[in-house]
């Protein structure tokens, strides 16, 4: 199947109308008892919180169960329902001890950074581009090896918000550079930060406000991306990596790079082209992430349904 051409700007994706679950107040209690007890005593309130939710988050529930079966390519039960939310609660309550610095806690695989490395020695910024997909935190456990290393992430305006009240209440000490998207000054301030050779991370699976979409086959039917990310790369002409931090069960984490396009040469055809082939490397090494490790993809609203209501 081809790609669809990109459609017109879509309006405010549903992720983003949706009330999100969750209070600083109850967030700063989980950090003081997780920090108190440990990560494998305060895991039994994880399992509960698994528990409430999947019980009681039936929006939730209903895409969790149409995208593991998609995946998977098999029906899913209870239990493999469970398993999603439980991976997902999981990287949320280990983020609370990767915000404190408390890598060892973890056995973190990073694998395939050659190119990365070679980048960053160049003195050249690049873009990471990530999805819902396992645990964007466990990026800074790079920084333990090579302290040189600068990250900032670009973000939804309301996520850069809640974001820093969240860490504000895990660990006031910790700073993060976060650029909000949508800003009029939003695409400079991207492009200040590759120039000083840092990394931008940006989850571009979706949508940080209305967007221009581009339809290609993901996970056995048609999906609409957000091309917004992939044409701030064009535009901006650094390398761009995929990244997943994949949670493993247990204690473990793997870590994966590819680099997608270098930008390098000069380009071979239209804007548009690069940003489509762009976007179909995107779209196809997420798609492998997520056969690899299925209940590691965070997206719990319909994916595949959503992208055809906003078409109508």
């Amino acid at each position: 199947m081809t790609a669809a051409p990109a459609s017109g700007a879509s309006k405010t994706p549903e992720w983003l109308q949706r009330r999100e679950r969750g209070n600083i107040f109850w967030l700063s209690v989980m950090r003081h008892l997780s920090l108190l007890l440990g990560r494998r005593l305060s895991r039994c309130v994880v399992y509960g919180i698994a528990l409430y939710f999947l019980l009681a988050a039936h929006p939730a529930r209903r895409a969790s169960r149409a995208y593991l079966q998609r995946v998977r390519q098999q029906p899913a039960g209870w239990l493999d329902l469970y398993r999603h939310i439980l991976a997902f609660s999981t990287t949320i309550h280990d983020r609370i001890y990767l915000l404190n610095n408390r890598y060892d806690l973890f056995d973190i695989r990073i694998h395939d950074t050659e190119q990365l490395h070679a980048t960053h020695a160049s003195g050249k910024g690049c873009f990471l581009f990530g999805a819902h997909l396992g645990s964007f935190e466990i990026l800074r456990s790079m920084a333990r090896d090579n302290p040189d290393l600068r990250l900032c992430v670009a973000m939804n305006p309301e996520n850069a918000r809640q974001i820093n009240a969240a860490l504000a209440a895990i660990n006031p000490g910790v700073i993060l550079d976060v650029i909000a998207l949508g800003q009029v000054d939003a695409i400079l301030t991207i492009h200040e930060r590759l120039q000083d050779g840092a990394m931008v991370g940006i989850l571009a699976d979706r949508a940080s406000g209305p967007d221009k979409y581009i339809e290609l086959p993901f996970l056995g039917a048609p999906a609409r991306f957000p091309t917004g990310p992939f044409r701030t790369a064009a535009m901006l002409r650094q390398p761009v990596y995929f990244m997943a931090g994949l949670y493993r069960g247990g204690n473990r984490y793997d870590v994966h790079f590819e680099l997608l396009a270098d930008f390098a040469a000069p380009p071979a055809g239209s804007r548009q082209d690069e940003v489509r082939d762009l976007l179909t490397k995107y779209a196809a090494a997420l798609e492998r992430h997520c056969r690899a490790a299925p209940f590691n993809w965070f997206n719990f609203y319909d994916f595949w349904e959503s992208a055809d209501r906003e078409t109508s």
